[in-house]
């Protein structure tokens, strides 16, 4: 296997700081602006950590699941996943108490039963 890397700069204090995230291998992102507002407000023009950690759950989920398939026999034609990440307050810091999957597939011939005994294993 292989590592795969990821960095993080900061600037500031606290609600005041901003940070920049970059995947310097893939250059998919490269200084993509995070801080406060991005991940407690409305900013929408950064990212947050619940978010990217969401994109990954659900990016890895979806390329397990099409692999599954495709060991049992099935081709998948499309798979969507969308991640829903719940942060909530702990103490004085916060807490990811739950991260909901949902899966839409199209997979010709892979009946219900099939489908939803492959999707728990994935």
């Amino acid at each position: 296997m292989t590592d795969k890397t990821a960095n993080v700069h900061w600037e500031g204090r606290g609600k005041e700081g901003l940070g920049q995230i970059s995947t310097p291998q893939t250059q998919a992102l490269t200084d993509y602006p995070y801080g406060f507002a991005s991940r407690f407000g409305d900013d929408r023009s950064g990212t947050n950590p619940e978010e990217l950690l969401g994109a990954a759950h659900a990016a890895c989920f979806t390329m397990a699941f099409s692999f599954a398939c495709d060991k049992a026999g099935f081709a998948t034609a499309k798979v969507d996943t969308q991640a829903n990440v719940h942060l909530k307050a702990q103490g004085d810091g916060f807490l990811i108490d739950r991260i909901a999957l949902q899966l839409t597939a199209v997979v010709p011939g892979l009946d219900e039963e099939a489908f939803q005994k492959i999707a728990q294993a994935a």
